[in-house]
């Protein structure tokens, strides 16, 4: 069969011998070139007998890379001529019986002659186009890779995560602090549009230890902190900075809540600032240990829970958890970990946060007197009693008394061994529980407990007594 047609200037390939007359081939299929057109047009070369080998060895001994011997097939017996050819080669061809390499010859030589001729002309013309644009979809603009992106969460859907994200990350700070043991890191949220800031306690508890806080904002813009007030028993804390027209966010009825919410995490975790991950109310009422006595002077706080699967990490402590209408339903605060880890070591979807009903109550007596209150029942609880419900302290501890004379506890008949069963009907199993479930509450007001003396069970009114925290 005929090779493929070679332009004159083919560099990848070594001269050709004669033609001579074509023998004919009954078995012959359609020529390569019709596969593989050349550009232009050549003598035909000579018609190889079937089983000519192949151009590319395929398991066989080395080809030179340099040269390549052709032997004359118009004159047999004549010695091969020796041919430098640059950058590639074409193995010897030698005519032998058989026809099972003669169309991957022709198929080879095509892609040889036409893809590589085709790449030595476009590296002769620069192979540049003029304009070197790429597709863009049909959103986008000239604008693209500009700032402009930024504020796309502006055009999306109302209520949709980009544009809830969008209205409430410029509320959003995060919290550097200084203290004696180092440097941390934590997230809070524009109160008041006069520089009022809320986070947790536990974030801020260094600098009003003697270290210091600088607040900065989703813009990039940074400002020295002072602690307003602060609160271990809630773990909440107001801090103020010296600017004004900050937009704030709105405190929502976190009563209102109810499991299977959507919920957006927002904050700064690992120092990572206008972070934003979605998820939803996972449980209510979580009786939860927040702060730590040992991570910079922060005491333990319990807390009545919102539970989120929105992941939660280091450094979100103090940030908002923002509902589907762009409130803050949630102070994000602490996260569990599985049992043995004696550290945070990231989110394993069981996040927690402070009811913003409670952040409301507590973040309006810090700004106004630097102190908060919650409520008591004025009666020490057993935290070894292992049986139904939560134990009334038989005994005094601490020098304290198991039942304080004179308050709510005692007014209301509570003695010390009482077990208590139920808070307004919700059973209680834990004394953290109870604890959590009261100051949910405010001081003044009254609850219902069921309490068992000596098997038999009654229900007590008591009235809860203010205490104001450390």
């Amino acid at each position: 069969m005929t090779e493929p047609s070679r332009p004159a200037d083919d560099l990848f390939a070594p001269p050709e011998p004669p033609a001579r007359a074509p023998e004919p081939d009954p078995y012959r299929p359609p020529p390569a070139a019709a596969l593989f057109p050349a550009t232009e047009s050549a003598p035909p070369e000579p018609q190889e007998p079937p089983g000519a080998p192949a151009a590319v060895p395929a398991g066989g001994g080395p080809v030179d890379a340099t040269s390549a011997s052709v032997a004359d097939p118009a004159t047999p017996g004549t010695p091969a001529t020796s041919t430098t050819a640059p950058r590639t080669t074409k193995a010897a061809r030698r005519r032998r019986p058989g026809a099972a390499s003669v169309v991957a010859l022709a198929l080879v030589a095509g892609v040889v002659g036409g893809f590589a001729g085709d790449r030595v002309s476009d590296a002769l013309d620069d192979g540049r186009p003029a304009d070197a644009a790429l597709p863009t979809s049909g959103g986008q603009d000239a604008g693209r890779g500009t700032a402009a992106g930024a504020s796309a969460g502006a055009d999306r859907p109302d209520g949709s995560v980009a544009a809830l994200a969008a209205d409430v990350l410029p509320s959003v700070v995060s919290i550097q602090v200084q203290g004696a043991n180092g440097a941390s890191s934590g997230s809070g949220f524009v109160l008041r549009e006069d520089g009022y800031i809320l986070t947790n306690n536990h974030v801020v508890a260094p600098a009003a230890a003697g270290g210091s806080a600088v607040v900065v904002f989703a813009d990039g813009r940074k400002r020295d902190a002072e602690v307003v007030g602060r609160t271990a028993d809630y773990d909440l804390a107001v801090v103020k900075v010296d600017v004004d027209g900050l937009e704030p966010l709105v405190l929502g009825d976190s009563d209102a809540v109810v499991v299977g919410d959507p919920v957006l995490a927002v904050g700064a975790p690992l120092g990572l600032d206008s972070t934003v991950t979605t998820g939803i109310v996972s449980a209510l009422h979580r009786p939860v240990q927040a702060g730590d006595e040992t991570g910079g002077g922060a005491a333990t706080a319990f807390i009545d829970a919102i539970q989120t699967d929105a992941a939660i990490n280091p450094g979100n402590s103090g940030g908002p958890l923002i509902d589907a209408d762009g409130e803050v339903v949630g102070i994000n605060s602490a996260i569990a970990q599985p049992p043995g880890a004696m550290s945070a070591t990231g989110s394993i979807g069981l996040g927690f946060a402070i009811p913003a009903s409670q952040a409301r109550h507590t973040a309006e007596q810090l700004i106004e007197s630097g102190h908060a209150t919650y409520p008591v029942i004025g009666a020490l609880l057993d935290t070894t009693y292992t049986g139904e419900g939560v134990q009334v302290s038989s005994g005094r501890q601490q020098g304290r008394s198991a039942v304080t004379p004179d308050g709510p506890a005692d007014r209301a008949g509570i003695r010390p061994g009482d077990v208590i069963l139920e808070i307004d009907g919700r059973p209680v199993t834990v004394s953290d529980a109870l604890i959590v479930a009261i100051r949910a509450r405010q001081p003044g007001d009254a609850v219902t407990l069921r309490v068992r003396t000596d098997g038999e069970e009654r229900d007590v009114r008591v009235v809860l007594q203010e205490r104001e925290s450390e």
